[in-house]
């Protein structure tokens, strides 16, 4: 199976910029879609971005498009979610989620899941 790590969560003030990775291990030679989702307090779990095993293909949610950038470099085992202009909503756990197939932006199309990490954005 795979195993994923998520990194890089923290506090940040609005408008600031943080990078979140998640390294996997295990089964990594598949050629894994991988996700980006998060969870807010008292909210459902939302898909944030998502990105094929090439990279071609890339999908973001519609709060998040032309702030976050989603990017991997399969070499090293690792997908990134780049945030920049952040906004107190988006204060989340942040997890990563990989499947095999297509890129599909429903959470529970995906098999791998990490622990997540915790984003605060602040006002």
């Amino acid at each position: 199976q795979v195993q994923l790590v998520e990194s890089g969560g923290g506090l940040v003030q609005a408008g600031g910029s943080l990078r979140l990775s998640c390294a996997a291990s295990g089964r990594t030679f598949s050629r894994y879609v991988m996700g980006w989702f998060r969870q807010a307090p008292g909210k459902e779990r939302d898909v944030v971005a998502a990105i094929s095993w090439s990279g071609d293909i890339k999908y973001y949610a519609d709060s998040v498009k032309g702030r976050f950038t989603i990017s991997r470099d399969n070499a090293k085992n690792t997908v990134y979610l780049q945030m920049n202009s952040l906004k107190p909503e988006d204060t989340a756990v942040y997890y990563c989620a990989a499947r095999v197939g297509m890129v599909i932006p429903s959470g529970a199309e995906y098999d791998y899941w990490g622990q997540g990490t915790q984003v605060t954005v602040s006002s």
